[in-house]
């Protein structure tokens, strides 16, 4: 049996968008990332930047969060969010932790 040009571009790319739907998906059902997590403790990871421990994470300043962060890879306005320190999980909008870079 062969297959025609336009048969497989069509199948390559209802494939291509089942796939980028697939990693949508999987991106919003990830679980959040817990602050009692040893990789989040270790980087004073804390769903509410105005309780991040300031004595700890000098570099810490007020306005500072997860959803102004060039790391987090939510949607604006979303309350949560990927983020690739914390790979497979979502952080939220609010949080901070020692790996924020301010977006540009």
């Amino acid at each position: 049996m062969s297959m025609s040009r336009r048969k497989f571009i069509l199948g390559s790319v209802a494939a291509g968008s089942a796939l980028a739907m697939m990693r949508t998906a999987t991106a919003a059902d990830a679980p959040m990332v817990s602050e009692s997590d040893p990789q989040a403790k270790s980087l004073g990871y804390v769903a509410n930047a105005s309780k991040a421990d300031k004595a700890k994470f000098t570099k810490f300043a007020a306005g500072q969060n997860c959803s102004n962060c060039s790391l987090y890879q939510g949607k604006a306005g979303s309350t949560s969010g990927p983020c690739p320190i914390f790979a497979g999980k979502q952080v939220a909008a609010a949080g901070w932790c020692s790996a924020y870079v301010k977006k540009a």
